[in-house]
């Protein structure tokens, strides 16, 4: 593979000369993770991402994350050393809302993954040494840039933001390697495809062929379904709740209340319905999964099975906002109406004192506007 030409992009580390290289002390693996790790070495040797190196001052540990498939492992290198030496670099990433919303209402889309996308960028010379890592058989070091790299992904938004600068929020959005094309009509579906098509192979840019689907109305993207009638939760987003057990432990609290914080755009008065699994991980009142936590649970699963369907706004027509103010938390909902009926747009909540949340919600509704 290629990859993107150095000269119009590759990966700077601009480490802090004032810190001190580490080399991390070689772990040990039992003799079947080993084999993994080797295996793994030989695929990055032959495609060409790693060369064997020799005298590095930055060295790292491989470490193996289990995958979604059972009994799959991805491996991993531990940069945390490398990365506290570098700086934040603070190129913007899109947000996600502004993306969704603008992907929702398209009659065809295009989802695209690109071919180990990280992978297609390459290191800087000056910088290759410190990607250095270390495992039974030798040292090797990255000739591309590796997952797990403080500012990989603001190194690859400022790519691709290059490569569709005139198409990102027309006929495309892009998150890092999340990318779609989209046509509000059909007929125009293929000249958009066609001219992303072209950019690609200018920048020679490769695609997983595995990873993407072409001219379908609706798609996951960026964790929610977006389809022509609006914007959805994804399904196994709520399938993951509706499964759940009643909780037993802090960490299974902990659980629900992140699932329960990934659907927060489509829960009305969220911060309500979920303030009784918050008050049972309070320092003093661990594991108190009580009767109010399980008929809060009961009521957000009976929510979940017919979550709402968010609506796309169109530019120029009056919106509403609507405040529901408890005891605890203000919570703000922002309506379209379009034939007589009103659609949600929007939900947001917040939890703090009254007083503060009155003002801040007022402020933080209104700015949809």
């Amino acid at each position: 593979m290629p990859g993107i030409d150095p000269n119009i992009i590759c990966h700077r580390l601009y480490v802090n000369p004032a810190c001190k290289p580490v080399a991390q002390k070689r772990r040990n693996f039992a003799p079947e993770r080993v084999a993994i790790i080797e295996a793994e070495i030989d695929k990055l040797l032959a495609a060409g991402f790693i060369e064997e190196v020799s005298y590095s001052e930055w060295l790292a540990n491989v470490v193996l994350v289990a995958k979604q498939e059972k009994g799959k492992w991805r491996v991993c290198v531990d940069y945390t050393d490398l990365n506290k030496a570098c700086p934040k670099d603070n190129f913007p990433l899109p947000r996600i809302d502004q993306l969704v919303d603008s992907t929702s209402g398209n009659q065809l889309l295009s989802f695209m993954d690109a071919y180990s996308g990280y992978n297609q960028i390459l290191m800087h010379e000056d910088d290759k040494a410190k990607t250095s890592f270390i495992i039974e058989r030798g040292t090797y070091c990255y000739k591309v840039m590796p997952f797990g790299l403080k500012n990989a992904g603001a190194t690859y938004q400022r790519l691709v933001n290059k490569i569709f600068k005139e198409q990102i929020g027309k006929t495309m959005e892009v998150y890092v390697d999340d990318m779609l094309v989209k046509a509000p009509k059909r007929a125009d579906h293929l000249k958009n495809l066609a001219e992303a098509f072209s950019l690609l192979r200018q920048y020679r840019m490769k695609l997983n062929p595995s990873k993407c689907t072409f001219g379908v109305s609706s798609g996951r993207f960026l964790g929610y379904l977006v389809t022509q009638r609006g914007i959805e939760a994804h399904p196994r987003q709520i399938k993951a709740i509706l499964k759940m057990k009643s909780p037993s432990t802090v960490k299974e609290i902990q659980s629900l209340t992140g699932r329960a914080a990934a659907l927060n755009r489509f829960l009305s008065r969220s911060t309500d319905k979920c303030k009784p699994f918050f008050k049972a991980l309070k320092k003093g009142q661990r594991d108190k999964w009580d009767e109010e936590c399980e008929v809060a649970f009961q009521s957000l699963k009976a929510y979940l099975t017919s979550p709402p369907l968010l609506s796309k706004p169109v530019p120029g027509e009056d919106l509403f906002v609507y405040l529901a103010v408890s005891n605890s938390a203000v919570g703000s909902a922002l309506i379209r109406e379009e034939l007589g009926a009103q659609h949600p747009v929007f939900y947001s909540q917040k939890l703090s004192s009254m007083q503060r949340l009155v003002t801040q919600n007022w402020r933080n509704s209104f700015w949809l506007l």
